[in-house]
């Protein structure tokens, strides 16, 4: 008789995290953040609540996981002949020698990410969460908005190499000129965040950007 192989625990602790974040975002999504609870992604993922508490402190705690996993599956899938904004998270930003060609590009490909409807929930959930949770929201910009923004810094400090900016530029400072306006008009839903405005946003900022006579 063949003896009997005894489960993985492993491969069961990767489903029931899988399931849980899975949850978290459909929740969050259909419901919002306020009427999330631990209580109601636990149901929603066949868990117990003891199981959510032992890998993470609190709902905020694991919506963030759940939106870095979501990321994370969304680069693999860009990998795999998927779209190309996420491609361009997971390589970097292209550096073509065109820099504002190079900038449009990401740009436009962030207006498509805040557009997606699967982002944007869980997305706004933890921006309005971090404004009121100081811990959370230095942990957001750590895991999430910091590698990022230095993606942007590398392009530029390449532009300044080339001479394309002009020296004395900072390129953190230079970044808040492209994000900054995008944010702004997704936070506030008082225009359309298009593909032409973000041209514009690069082609105004750009024209900052460069030496001048």
């Amino acid at each position: 008789m063949a003896p009997t192989k005894a489960p993985d625990s492993s491969r069961r602790s990767d489903r029931s995290r899988r399931a849980i974040h899975d949850a978290a975002l459909a929740l969050v999504t259909e419901v919002g953040y306020r009427r999330t609870t631990i209580e109601g992604i636990a149901a929603r993922a066949g868990v117990g609540k003891q199981t959510i508490y032992r890998w993470w402190p609190s709902k905020a705690a694991v919506l963030m996981d759940a939106f870095l996993d979501l990321a994370g599956r969304s680069a693999e899938g860009a990998g795999s002949g998927g779209e190309a904004q996420s491609d361009e998270a997971a390589q970097g930003i292209p550096d073509t020698g065109d820099l504002v060609a190079d900038l449009k590009l990401v740009l436009r490909a962030t207006v498509d990410e805040l557009n997606d409807p699967v982002l944007e929930a869980p997305t706004r959930a933890l921006t309005a969460e971090g404004i009121v949770d100081a811990k959370l929201g230095a942990e957001f910009v750590h895991r999430l908005l910091d590698p990022q923004l230095a993606l942007y810094v590398t392009r530029l400090r390449a532009a300044q190499e080339a001479g394309d900016v002009r020296a004395g530029v900072d390129p953190r400072i230079a970044l808040e000129l492209l994000i900054g306006p995008l944010m702004h008009r997704w936070l506030l839903r008082t225009l359309p965040l298009t593909h032409a405005y973000a041209d514009e946003i690069v082609d105004y900022a750009v024209g900052g950007l460069a030496p001048r006579p």
